[in-house]
């Protein structure tokens, strides 16, 4: 078996935390002497995907390929894995690694065609929550969860950002049939420097994907609430795009917070944190968020919720974790801005993030799994 491996990543949205993860695995992969391409959908992201893009493609030998994919199951999926198989095919791939639901079902499924054909092609799939945040009790979570289930056997290895992931996968779709492993998201060495606050900094800052999944319109109602109860009005930055963009726009107006939230487009993270002292992270669902990592590692200090790996990150009892209620999220507003000081002591501490979420970690741990799949 060859030391250099061709890898092909593929995966719907190039947004948010998946994209973050395959750029930093795409990184340090190329950096590894491998020889890696992206296939993802093309008709999501904006202008700073694109430049981020842009920044990546002379690294990639296997290029960078985009193509329409639709986010629900419907007709159109026929033509879309068409030409995705097509895409997939001419690459000719050793490691065909899925992220999220709709690339994982292709990565798999595709992978297993070319088996029939050539040489054997890991699959690989990291669920970056994906169909995991559906309700098990619905029609559609149902669904789901036994298209995942049918797919199992066409996996050669589940690769899993946080143990909540695989306790999740675990309790929803089964004891997963194949090998699996737990590989924490990574950051790079100049993730870990500091970030200074702005001179003309807002109290509070959200950054992330503007849907109700993420908790923007917790984050605004606790804006309020807190403002209310401190005799104050608090400011806010938010950052980021989204579907859902205009209904926030529309609570903010309603709440009478319209001069005091200024709503920014996407932007690269570190730049962001500097545009408020205190960031608060107000997810419903998650797995395992770059954003609470980059943050911390950073050093700004954080209110998040207690959902999916967000524990894992601060300890299961940190009193910065909250439930995505705004009552809550208010009353903790109210306490880490009476004494930033002592708040800021209940951060993790930069050296223990770095051994356990740093991308050179994560990089190898995944590499192992690469080889172990083809060996299998």
């Amino acid at each position: 078996m060859a030391a250099h491996l061709r890898i092909v990543h593929c995966f719907r949205s190039p947004v948010g935390g998946i994209f973050r993860h395959v750029r930093d695995l795409t990184e340090a992969q190329v950096a590894a002497g491998h020889s890696v391409g992206i296939v993802c959908d093309s008709t999501t992201g904006g202008d700073y995907e694109e430049r981020l893009f842009e920044a990546m493609k002379e690294s990639l030998a296997l290029g960078i390929h985009r193509t329409p994919m639709q986010r629900h199951i419907g007709p159109g999926d026929i033509a879309a894995a068409r030409r995705t198989y097509r895409i997939i095919k001419e690459l000719r791939p050793d490691v065909l690694h899925g992220h999220g639901a709709k690339g994982g079902a292709y990565a798999r499924l595709f992978g297993s065609l070319l088996r029939v054909s050539r040489s054997r092609v890991a699959r690989l799939y990291s669920p970056h929550g994906g169909s995991l945040h559906y309700d098990e009790t619905t029609a559609t979570g149902k669904l789901f969860f036994a298209l995942e289930r049918f797919m199992a056997r066409f996996t050669d290895c589940l690769l899993f950002v946080s143990d909540y992931e695989r306790k999740t996968y675990r309790r929803k779709v089964g004891e997963p049939p194949v090998p699996n492993r737990l590989v924490y998201n990574g950051l790079r060495a100049v993730e870990f420097e500091p970030v200074a606050t702005a001179a003309d900094a807002a109290d509070l800052l959200y950054i992330g994907m503007m849907r109700d999944l993420k908790g923007p319109d917790i984050f605004i109602d606790a804006l309020a609430r807190a403002g209310s109860e401190l005799g104050r009005q608090l400011s806010a930055v938010m950052v980021g795009d989204g579907d859902d963009l205009p209904r926030y726009h529309a609570q903010v107006e309603r709440l009478g917070l319209k001069n005091h939230v200024r709503f920014l487009p996407p932007m690269p993270a570190r730049d962001a944190f500097a545009q408020a002292g205190l960031i608060v992270v107000p997810s419903r669902a998650e797995a395992m968020p770059y954003i609470v990592l980059e943050a911390l590692a950073a050093g700004r200090p954080m209110i998040a919720t207690a959902v999916g790996g967000i524990p894992e990150i601060f300890g299961e009892t940190s009193p910065a974790l909250i439930r995505p209620d705004a009552g809550q999220l208010a009353d903790k507003l109210k306490t880490a801005l009476d004494d930033p000081g002592a708040y800021r002591k209940l951060m993790p501490l930069g050296d223990e993030l770095k051994a356990r979420f740093g991308a050179d970690v994560m990089a190898a741990e995944i590499e192992k799994a690469y080889f172990a799949a083809l060996r299998g």
